[in-house]
């Protein structure tokens, strides 16, 4: 079973080093110039999938969530653009962000809180889902995909 049908599936991780294994797995497999969008909880794993996808791409800065500053751009083997859109209250205000502008191929556009900008970006976007459940277990589950 491949990474993708295995994210079909759901994917049950016990730790941030197997989260980020899996992410660097799926980046690995995963198309050139690819959105993703993150859905879940506050601590349910989405920064940690995408630290696991910087790790995959050879990008050896330091990856954290860019809350306070909307959008962190890291260089390695892929471009990694990663969104934070939990401060926003509109999806407009993603627009006028120009993140576009700076999609350099080969890239990846990775957005947490994706119900935030709901209608951007929504070509070729592909979504996870993270979860926890009642055991504090954290569960991921790649629900669309083109």
């Amino acid at each position: 079973m491949n990474i993708f049908e295995r994210l079909r599936s759901g994917i049950v991780s016990q730790s941030a080093e197997e989260t980020q294994t899996v992410a660097a797995q799926f980046g690995a497999a995963l198309p050139d110039n690819q959105i993703l969008k993150l859905s879940g909880t506050l601590g349910a794993g989405k920064t940690t999938f995408i630290q696991g996808l910087a790790k995959g791409w050879g990008i050896t800065e330091s990856v954290k969530s860019p809350t306070f500053n909307l959008y962190s751009i890291y260089n390695g083997d892929r471009q990694l653009v990663h969104f934070d859109a939990y401060r926003l209250t509109d999806p407009s205000e993603a627009e006028d962000l120009l993140i576009e502008e700076f999609l350099t191929p080969p890239y990846c556009l990775a957005i947490e809180w994706p119900e935030k900008v709901d209608g951007w970006m929504d070509e070729d976007s592909w979504t996870l889902k993270f979860t926890i459940d009642s055991n504090d277990q954290h569960r991921i589950e790649l629900t669309s995909s083109c």
